[in-house]
């Protein structure tokens, strides 16, 4: 049985609180990634995603000084490895995100995006 351990990807940009937005967004284009996990001395207190960055574009901020705390999405929805990539695809669409972080022990081990979820739907016929 597929799990989101076989979907997530490992490599999980980590930001912190007081990172600038302007910061996070370079470093999420320089990865080629569309999520951050906001981490608060080795604890994830947030995510902030490509969706964020653009409500604080919209806003006016001036990205040199607005901060990641600011505009995050905190205490986000996770999942454990061993959850049903059909658990994430459900979450995602009922909440309207995606991107779920998977934790364990209360660290993240990794994120599973609505791309992953999607590859796996079509590749499971």
């Amino acid at each position: 049985m597929t799990t989101v351990a076989d979907l997530m990807t490992t490599d999980v940009l980590t930001v912190a609180p007081e990172d600038t937005i302007g910061e996070t967004a370079q470093r999420m284009v320089e990865l080629g990634v569309s999520s951050a996990v906001v981490s608060d001395y080795g604890r994830m207190i947030g995510i902030v995603t490509e969706r964020d960055l653009t409500r604080a574009v919209a806003g006016r901020v001036h990205t040199s000084e607005a901060r990641v705390r600011e505009w995050m999405t905190a205490n986000p929805v996770t999942l454990t490895r061993s959850a049903s990539p059909a658990e994430a695809a459900k979450l995602m669409f009922e909440n309207r995100f995606r991107h779920i972080p998977i934790v364990e022990d209360e660290h993240t081990v990794g994120i599973v995006s609505i791309r992953d979820v999607a590859r796996w739907s079509t590749e499971e016929d």
